[in-house]
């Protein structure tokens, strides 16, 4: 008789919006996301953080009906996919970096299969997207987000989430700084191959016998390389400024 009284329409309902919400959330955000954990263990993972997080979930206050319940479904999806857009649009700035440093390596062309989005990248960009989630790790970012849903099961009521305005504002800001951060990141590269090039050129002009494919590519790699080397931690710091700023605005969503 007790089971029977559990399993009322409201707590039903509440579980699966409470379901919903955790895969949304793990559909994007860094390390729930990750392509090598197949879809059905995602899924398990959301199921059995529900369970868990059904014990703090607040009464449902919303009428049971088919459109309420479907449009609740929707608003809860997006919740959770809105914080993990807003997670990884931070971690795409190392991936951005990544990409211009690869083009003017040379390295462009050298691409390998991102185990993270599942998509070919260049290989310096792949590098610097996986530390990049070291790093995401190592700040606790995945508990940031579990007691972000602990947090907002207190503040938005269950199929209560609605866009606003200030949300759109910090989805615009966020792309803006993506390029801006990540192409401050690969100055260095850039400025000191842009100088290689530049001594090339006067190289060639004075001695035309000069090989710029035999000789000059490999300088210039090397080069880079050194440099990637000797930056590679205010890269991180840059990374984790930026990612401790998007926990900050998290609450926005509330």
């Amino acid at each position: 008789m007790e089971v029977i009284e559990f399993l009322s329409p409201a707590n039903v309902v509440g579980f699966i919006l409470l379901f919903f919400r955790f895969a949304g959330l793990f559909i994007m955000t860094p390390f729930f996301s990750h392509t090598s954990i197949p879809m059905n263990i995602k899924a398990a993972i959301a199921f059995v953080f529900s369970v868990l997080f059904f014990s703090v979930m607040p009464p449902l206050v919303m009428q049971i009906n088919t459109t309420t319940v479907v449009l609740a479904i929707l608003s809860e999806f997006l919740l959770g996919f809105t914080v993990g857009l807003m997670l990884q649009l931070t971690m795409n700035i190392m991936t951005f970096a990544g990409i211009q440093i690869s083009f003017i390596m040379g390295f462009s062309m050298a691409s390998v299969m991102d185990p993270q989005s599942g998509i070919s990248m260049p290989i310096i960009s792949n590098i610097l997207s996986l530390m990049a989630l070291m790093m995401f790790l190592a700040l606790d970012g995945h508990h940031v987000v579990l007691l972000f849903v602990n947090d907002s099961l207190q503040e938005v009521p269950l199929g209560g989430f609605m866009l606003n305005e200030e949300i759109f504002d910090y989805m615009l800001n966020a792309t803006v700084t993506m390029f801006k951060v990540g192409f401050m990141i690969a100055f260095p590269i850039v400025a000191l191959s842009l100088l290689i090039d530049i001594i090339f050129g006067m190289l060639m002009k004075t001695m035309p016998q000069f090989n710029l494919l035999v000789i000059g590519f490999p300088i210039k790699i090397m080069v880079a390389f050194v440099v990637i080397i000797a930056t590679l931690a205010t890269f991180m710091n840059i990374f984790r400024l930026e990612m401790m700023e998007t926990f900050h605005y998290l609450p926005i969503l509330y």
